[in-house]
């Protein structure tokens, strides 16, 4: 029997789902892989939680009743002194700061698996030595889920690349989010704020929406994948498209944002009055090889088209190479949402667990 260890950073939507679908494929992973997961720690930023058993389906409330302030060190003291192998940090944050902890993890033997886009996003002097550590100390770092959720959009380009296959130019819809809002939006005659505030609702944008309508998300991703096939760029090199009026960007409250939304309205009505018969709105990334220009934007679609015809929260990728000439490999799907991300994250895990010792 394989165990892997695995110290879990970040209960918020993502790690809360990923914990319970361990827990809910704990034996059937044990009866069909041969694997046993299990949690030793579970953290978010202010309360750390150990144990020494398996993790049980009461770990919320085992976590409010024995959870503790703890420092960062305190946890790498804990694995160490239970003398676990196959460590395994899951970083299910979105934070800035938490990346610098990578590197440490790395050094203490740790492999990583990250729903968190930020250090694949950071400047290329980070991204080469988070690489070189990695190599160095002979540890893994899985991140499928920072493009497309649960999508093999990251192992598809990765394929492509070790093989050889020229990749062109990558193109779709990467946020479920605004693939969402536009959809709707489209479809339906309401105001795009009216579409706006249902899309949080439901749960679909981060709790300050102008994160999403930003493009900077879309624009995290481009880079990850244009880092993967060999671009050598920075974030600030990508040309980006914000969707939010100056007087109500990052600058003001997200109290005054709510507060005058409606006053985006005027702005996306134009936008669709504009439209020919057949033609809907779509936020899209572009990731040209050739030219090395990564661009996020609203563009024109055809209805009929693969991103024209996306629908709910679907994120749609088109991968053009020299093979598949002018017909792109297409992958789509749900491109948001905690269930698949966490679902993602998991089927990380397993990929790792496969290059582990027993």
């Amino acid at each position: 029997m394989k165990k892997i260890n695995i110290v879990l950073f970040g209960t918020g939507n993502v790690g809360s789902k990923l914990i319970n679908q361990v827990l809910q494929a704990r034996e059937s992973l044990k009866q069909k892989e041969g694997l046993e997961l299990n949690l030793p720690v579970i953290a978010n930023s202010t309360t750390a939680f150990f144990q020494n058993e398996n993790q049980q389906a009461s770990w919320e409330a085992d976590r409010e009743k024995f959870g503790f302030p703890y420092k960062f060190d305190d946890i790498l003291e804990y694995v160490q002194k239970q003398k676990y192998k196959n460590l395994v940090a899951v970083d299910a944050t979105a934070s800035e700061e938490f990346v610098d902890h990578y590197l440490p993890l790395i050094k203490a033997g740790f492999h990583i698996v990250a729903a968190n886009k930020v250090a694949n996003t950071r400047s290329s002097k980070f991204y080469g030595e988070l690489r070189a550590a990695l190599k160095e100390n002979n540890r893994f770092f899985f991140y499928e889920t920072n493009v497309g959720a649960g999508l093999p959009v990251i192992e598809t380009l990765r394929n492509f690349y070790r093989s050889n296959e020229r990749v062109t130019k990558v193109r779709g819809v990467f946020s479920g989010s605004l693939s969402y809002i536009f959809n709707t939006y489209c479809e339906q005659e309401r105001a795009f704020s009216e579409v706006l505030s249902e899309a949080a609702e439901k749960g679909f944008t981060e709790p300050d929406p102008r994160v999403d309508l930003s493009g900077k998300d879309v624009a995290r991703k481009l880079l990850i994948l244009g880092r993967e096939l060999g671009l050598e760029k920075e974030f600030e090199e990508i040309a980006v498209q914000d969707l939010v009026p100056p007087h109500l960007n990052g600058q003001s409250s997200l109290k005054n944002f709510q507060q005058k939304k409606n006053e985006l309205d005027p702005l996306f009505l134009e936008l669709k009055k504009n439209l020919g018969p057949d033609e809907v709105i779509r936020h899209v990334g572009e990731l040209d090889l050739q030219e090395g220009v990564l661009d996020v934007k609203l563009v024109k679609e055809k209805r009929s088209s693969a991103l024209g015809s996306l629908q709910n929260v679907d994120s749609s990728f088109e991968i053009f190479t020299e093979s598949y000439g002018e017909q792109p490999l297409v992958i789509k799907g749900a491109g948001a949402g905690a269930v698949v991300t966490a679902r993602g994250v998991l089927t990380d895990l397993i990929k790792l667990a496969e290059k582990l010792p027993s």
